[in-house]
């Protein structure tokens, strides 16, 4: 059964890739017994460095991967199921997915009117003038005009690709956006404006977004809850305050000291935490498991870490 008081909530999400036959197959496990949920109209940051399994997560969750195995509950819905075109059709209703490149996610011999209604059209709308009238209001939603409608993407800058791909994705007016580390791609300056774009859209639509990112910073005044990956597992989860003001496991402590300081003075001497799971666990007699420490605050841990983790604390 799925938690009423969330409007995702993914269940012992697996997402496993093989190759290679006999002695030779080998199987790497992306995504490993994965859980966590996403309230109604909820920010979820989901961080990790490159090849923690946070867009295999996004992508198996809206069904561009069939899981193998796990559950994904969508408004109570179980999606994880058999693929038929009526849960085709809700998911795609539903959710929407913003790609991590601006560049490649976009046909390049479409317009931008093409693309950006291209989502109605699939849908069936065959009202031309109505398309039209859709795409443009879209477009002014997130920052460009008329007259960029006619043209293509390789005439536009990044951020502007990357202004496109959100108003494709919103142009069905979707629940819930999957957000592939949509801002990585560009400059520090258009980061931000592509993030108060999402969250004006956010407050707008009421819309539930799943943020995928690889820096801890870029999510840290933009997500309610936040989510640590690592190796395909999840290792912390805590609301964003809690998690940088308390991080238990020593990942989320190494992610959060690559966060460079403004200061060039404090930033030469700051020491920085690195991460060895090896070192920093001992798992020969104890395995770890997802523990909730606090309200809303749950570590992937060992019985006698969770006890040096309330005495640093004292929680």
């Amino acid at each position: 059964m799925a938690d009423e008081k969330y409007i995702l909530e993914v269940k012992n999400l697996c997402q496993y890739f093989t190759s290679g036959r006999g002695r030779n197959k080998l199987t790497v496990k992306a995504v490993d017994d994965v859980s966590f949920g996403v309230k109604p109209a909820e920010t979820f940051g989901l961080v990790g460095e490159s090849g923690c399994g946070k867009t295999t997560t996004g992508r198996t969750i809206i069904r561009l991967y069939n899981p193998t195995s796990g559950e994904v509950f969508f408004e109570g819905r179980n999606v994880a199921g058999p693929m038929t075109r009526e849960l085709r059709k809700y998911l795609t209703d539903n959710i929407a997915m913003i790609f991590q490149d601006p560049i490649e996610s976009l046909n390049p011999r479409m317009t931008i009117e093409e693309i950006v209604g291209e989502g109605l059209r699939v849908r069936g709308m065959k009202d031309k003038a109505e398309v039209r009238r859709r795409v443009r209001e879209m477009l002014e939603k997130v920052g460009l005009t008329d007259e960029h409608a006619t043209r293509y993407p390789h005439e536009f800058s990044g951020g502007q690709r990357q202004r496109i791909g959100i108003a494709r994705a919103m142009i069905i007016k979707p629940k819930m956006i999957i957000a592939d580390e949509p801002v990585s791609a560009l400059d520090v300056s258009i980061q931000a404006q592509v993030i108060n774009l999402l969250n004006d859209l956010k407050e707008e639509m009421g819309l539930t977004i799943l943020f995928i990112a690889h820096n801890l910073s870029v999510v840290k005044y933009f997500s309610d809850r936040i989510g640590v990956m690592y190796y395909g597992r999840m290792v912390e989860m805590a609301r964003g305050d809690d998690l940088y003001k308390k991080p238990l496991h020593p990942y989320t402590r190494a992610l959060l000291s690559a966060i460079p300081e403004p200061n060039p003075i404090t930033e030469r001497k700051r020491k920085r935490v690195d991460y060895d799971p090896h070192r920093d666990h001992d798992y020969s007699q104890e395995q770890p498991s997802m523990v909730e420490i606090e309200p809303e605050h749950f570590v992937l841990c060992s019985p006698s870490e969770l006890e040096r983790y309330r005495k640093e604390y004292g929680l």
